[in-house]
């Protein structure tokens, strides 16, 4: 796991180093400039759009009385986006772009649960009635 988060930590900058410096010496040092811009922008702008929608998604799941699980996953992956579309270069940006498409993230959303359903043991206990008990709360004339 270490290793592979410092081949990502390190062959992915340099290759976005070695991508923009394409794009420049092909096009010109302002348009790749203004391009790394523009992407941040638009992608913080879409990233806030999907992230609202998503944040609608979760709310009526909770007024229906069901947990937010998709909507939850949803808004890890614009937060991902979101951060990948404000670091500099281009293969971040098409990586940011894709996962703030719905039918993107619906495939890795399903690649997600079966991921966490093998990993982790799911246990519903809907009908069971849990004990609780009341602890004393001191009164706000208590606080004061």
């Amino acid at each position: 796991m270490l290793l592979r988060l410092l081949l990502l930590f390190t062959l992915v900058p340099l290759a976005e180093l070695a991508i923009l410096i394409w794009v420049a010496q092909h096009t010109s040092l302002a348009f790749t400039v203004v391009l790394v811009l523009a992407t941040g922008v638009v992608g913080a702008a879409l990233a806030r759009y999907e992230g609202f929608h998503c944040w609608q998604r979760a709310h009526e799941a909770l007024d229906a009385g069901r947990l937010p699980s998709d909507p939850l996953l949803d808004a890890l992956m614009i937060l991902v986006a979101g951060a990948l579309l404000i670091t500099p270069g281009i293969l971040t940006d098409i990586v940011g772009f894709a996962l703030l498409m719905s039918p993107f993230r619906r495939i890795i959303k399903r690649r997600l649960k079966r991921w966490f359903l093998s990993k982790f043991d799911i246990v519903s206990q809907r009908d069971e009635i849990i004990d609780t008990r009341v602890i004393d709360v001191p009164s706000e004339e208590d606080q004061a």
